[in-house]
């Protein structure tokens, strides 16, 4: 079975202290990791609204590759809307997988981002 780290993000403090969109987002991916093999081994949750540093996804990242496993995101936007933010993470030797794109490849996250 693979391992995976699950990172969540919402924009506003309403929204996480809501559950809005953050449910949705454990949804997905937590049926993405059992339709596909994944054991979740642990959950990141962010709640912030910046294109600049994220504590919570760097964090998300390290455990990734202290556990030798997959990140997985609900939605391309959730990692970030800058497309060097998106590419620096694509070049950061962690395997990351969206769940709305599943057979998106780390060229085809880096084009998704370039476009969006």
């Amino acid at each position: 079975m693979k391992q995976a780290i699950a990172y969540y993000r919402v924009s506003t403090g309403r929204q996480g202290k809501s559950g809005l969109g953050l449910e949705a987002q454990q949804s997905a991916v937590e049926h993405y990791c059992k339709t596909n093999d994944y054991q979740l081994l642990t959950e990141v949750t962010e709640v912030k609204s910046t294109r600049k540093y994220r504590a919570g996804l760097y964090d998300a990242l390290d455990l990734c590759r202290h556990n030798k496993a997959i990140l997985v995101v609900a939605r391309l936007d959730r990692l970030g809307r800058d497309v060097e933010q998106i590419a620096g993470i694509v070049k950061s030797k962690v395997e990351v997988k969206v769940v709305d794109n599943p057979h998106a490849n780390r060229f085809t996250i880096h084009i998704l981002a370039a476009v969006a």
